[in-house]
């Protein structure tokens, strides 16, 4: 595991890009045997060497350019912030004050931001104070409802979050460059990708990679697409959103997926062939949340012929929930027709005969921009493209 000592880091991307110990030594206002020391620590900690040593200065070997790379990547992201607050906290800060922070900023609270630490609060308060002292201004706002991060707090806290995740992907890659395994796959799954997508792949995955971990989360959209955001999850898998919902996630198209409208397999709706859009206004419904592309085709059904939406909603995206409510003989549904399609053959739902075939729901990956994945998450997302392909080519036959 590599230590998180960001003096150290800066340190090694300082030897990497002047290729000696003095010059970096120089930039950085440290002894060159403080550097050295630096560096043989960084090796240890890699399994292995960061450079060759010639002389003609210090080259990285490949250990050390994969290290590198995540490193630059990680500053990039912080650096820009620090230098609005304090160039100085370039070599003040520390990686415990960058978790205090986040801690605080997200919980806004120092005593609820010590306990999920596992610290004492006056360590988390001083934290804190020290990067305030250092950049000679407040970072939170004192209110009766809490401590508020300020605007810059917020920019720095993003960064910091996004900057451990370049560490953590590090760690991950030089383990397996030394055979190893580190790190952990973060999934954010949305109900079709869960019963449809995810199974199939992480089944071939668990073969290749029988100890890695895989975390799948589940919730609703706008919960996951924080969760990504924030660096706490790699990749999202479900419905694309159009147009996307802000400018730094990238969506990547896998197939498209049609409405499936459903009953219980004894309604009176089941089988008929003329069901007319009055007929569908006669019944109560269960359908997705209010703000998913499912329910906004749902709607676009009635709309679309002058008529309103039901009025008579149950709101759920469970297909648990939705088929026993259907078989009540009373209710009909709305879901995925993927998801649904294995309830229809095996008898316990019926897919209503009324057309839906004009409105297509594209289905997905969906990551920050910039986010270079591990071998080990490039590996699942090929597996769920491949997932993701076979039941394109399924819908389309």
């Amino acid at each position: 595991m590599i230590s998180r000592n960001l003096r150290h880091l800066r340190l090694f991307c300082a030897v990497a890009s002047l290729r000696t110990l003095t010059a970096a030594s120089g930039i950085w206002h440290i002894s060159q045997p403080a550097v050295t020391q630096a560096i043989a620590k960084l090796e240890r900690e890699a399994g292995g060497p960061l450079f060759d040593r010639s002389r003609h200065g210090f080259f990285l070997t490949a250990r050390g350019q994969l290290l590198q790379h995540r490193v630059d990547s990680a500053f990039a992201l912080l650096d820009p912030v620090i230098d609005e607050l304090s160039p100085r906290l370039k070599i003040t800060l520390t990686y415990a004050q960058l978790q205090a922070l986040i801690a605080v900023g997200e919980c806004e609270n120092f005593t609820l931001a010590a306990r999920r630490l596992g610290l004492a609060q006056p360590t988390v308060h001083r934290a804190v104070t020290q990067v305030e002292q250092q950049a000679a201004r407040s970072l939170f706002e004192r209110t009766s409802f809490g401590i508020l991060p300020t605007r810059l707090c917020q920019a720095l806290v993003q960064a910091a979050r996004l900057a451990i995740c370049e560490f953590d992907q590090a760690e991950a890659e030089l383990a397996d460059f030394s055979g190893g395994e580190a790190g952990c796959v973060v999934i954010g799954a949305m109900p079709l990708a869960r019963s449809v997508l995810l199974p199939h792949a992480l089944s071939l995955f668990r073969r290749e990679r029988p100890t890695y971990p895989v975390r799948v989360l589940d919730g609703p959209y706008d919960e996951l697409l924080g969760g990504l955001r924030r660096g706490a999850i790699d990749f999202l898998i479900g419905a694309l959103r159009d147009p996307a919902p802000i400018g730094d996630i990238t969506q990547e198209r896998l197939f498209d997926d049609r409405l499936a409208l459903l009953s219980g397999p004894d309604h009176p709706l089941a089988g008929r062939r003329d069901i007319s859009v009055n007929d569908l206004l006669a019944y109560p419904w269960v359908v997705p949340r209010a703000g998913t592309p499912t329910r906004s085709q749902f709607e676009t059904l009635f709309t679309a012929t002058g008529h309103p939406p039901p009025a008579r909603i149950i709101e759920s995206g469970s297909l648990l929930l939705m088929r026993e409510l259907v078989t009540d003989g009373q209710h009909l549904g709305c879901l995925s027709r993927h998801q649904s399609q294995p309830e229809c053959d095996r008898g316990l739902m019926a897919s209503l005969a009324f057309p839906t075939d004009h409105l297509l729901r594209p289905i997905g990956l969906t990551y920050r921009q910039n986010w270079r994945p591990t071998h080990a998450q490039k590996r699942m997302l090929s597996l769920i493209a491949a997932a993701g392909g076979s039941e394109g080519r399924g819908g389309e036959q």
